[in-house]
């Protein structure tokens, strides 16, 4: 029986350990937080990953656990309406697509793995052939270790070399944290772009708060809150709308968050005895959309591979990848591609954007030209024909 170490509690990882169980394998699952991270921001499931949460029987459930966001706006600085539509065009999202929180996503996939092992508050300090010596001093056998720790993977570091080798900065940063609700939203999203600078704000069925977002251009780089928050708060100078407010509400946030906007670029997500999977190995970025759905799949397809070839890692490995890269090609393109809309570059083209917008929400076949637009989100979505391993 081969035993499999998982680094990360992720969504990716914890839908492996979900799917090696039900081959037969022994997933481990270790993970540097000391429980599953609650919280988060909202995320989408979309094209193949909803048959990967259909076959693990958990599809109903995670749409009970739906955000239920009604509307989407776009705001002008002094904060009336340019355009509104419904909360799945607003979204991307076609057909049955699921919008929940993270945190509730991940809360739901850990109770699935329930009787798996998780090694929680530790970390992998070494891999050396089989043996994983860990940040606490415990050291175990694995056959494989696969990691599933996110845009900056201590396994992908350990196993591959350096950072700055894969992840790519798009040239943008991200900030989310929670607020309190003052607008008093009822499932809505608000928008306000300027140039260089978007903010938006949204409340959920689950949230009696709100969660403000900020997407911008930048080259500044900062590890410390302080110095995050700093820059965060440069970045807006002078931005109208509720941005003000919303940042005086950062220093409190008990979720704060911020990063650049990444991809990760591999030639190869496999050395060895160690493969990567989600964020690790293809991420996206958030302006992609389809983080998780990257995860659900290529949970889906590595164990898969796994089983089909016996535990094989040297069959099984290449075959994953062969099978998962044009999708995620598809959907790196999408982030590329969809940040651009989200953030514009110049007051001219904010000012263009939002006279199109004016337009198109007095035209009475808005509704398809909405989905005209949320076309390629849904083509790359289902850019992979999944197996029944």
């Amino acid at each position: 029986m081969t035993n499999i170490l998982i680094s990360g509690a992720s969504i990716a990882g914890t839908t492996l350990a979900y799917w090696l169980r039900e081959y037969g394998f022994t997933p481990t699952v270790v993970e540097r937080a000391n429980e599953v991270r609650e919280g988060g921001y909202k995320v989408d499931i979309r094209g193949a990953a909803l048959d990967v949460v259909e076959r693990m029987g958990l599809l109903e459930h995670i749409r009970s656990l739906r955000t239920d966001v009604r509307t989407g706006s776009v705001v002008d600085g002094a904060g009336r309406q340019v355009a509104s539509m419904d909360g799945d065009s607003f979204g991307g999202r076609v057909h049955q697509d699921a919008e929940l929180h993270r945190g509730d996503l991940t809360r739901l996939l850990h109770e699935a793995t329930s009787g798996v092992e998780y090694l929680f508050g530790d970390s992998i300090a070494s891999i050396d052939g089989t043996q994983v010596t860990f940040d606490s001093g415990l050291v175990r056998h694995f056959d494989l270790v696969v990691g599933a720790d996110g845009l900056h993977s201590n396994t992908r570091a350990l196993a591959f070399g350096p950072e700055d080798r894969y992840v790519r900065d798009m040239g943008y940063n991200v900030s989310i944290f929670s607020v309190p609700n003052h607008l008093g939203l009822d499932r809505e999203e608000l928008t306000y772009v300027g140039p260089g600078r978007t903010a938006l704000l949204y409340s959920t069925r689950q949230d009696a708060g709100a969660k403000a977002m900020f997407l911008w251009q930048s080259d500044d780089k900062a590890r410390e809150r302080a110095e995050q928050q700093r820059i965060l708060a440069e970045a807006y100078t002078g931005s109208g709308w509720e941005v003000p407010r919303l940042l005086e509400g950062m220093a409190d946030a008990p979720d704060f968050y911020y990063d650049s906007l990444s991809q990760v670029r591999m030639d190869s997500w496999h050395a060895g005895r160690v493969a990567l999977i989600g964020d690790a190995a293809y991420c996206a970025s958030p302006a992609s959309g389809q983080g998780t759905s990257l995860a659900l799949v290529g949970a889906y397809v590595l164990a898969g591979e796994l089983k089909r070839a016996a535990g094989d890692h040297t069959a099984a490995f290449p075959a994953y990848e062969a099978r998962m890269r044009p999708f995620v090609e598809a959907n790196q393109a999408l982030g590329t591609g969809n940040i651009k809309r989200m953030v514009m570059a110049t007051p001219f083209q904010v000012r263009m954007s939002m006279i199109m917008l004016r337009v198109v929400n007095l035209l009475p076949g808005k509704d398809r030209i909405m989905a005209k637009v949320v076309e390629p989100i849904h083509r790359a979505a289902t850019a992979i024909d999944l197996p029944s391993y």
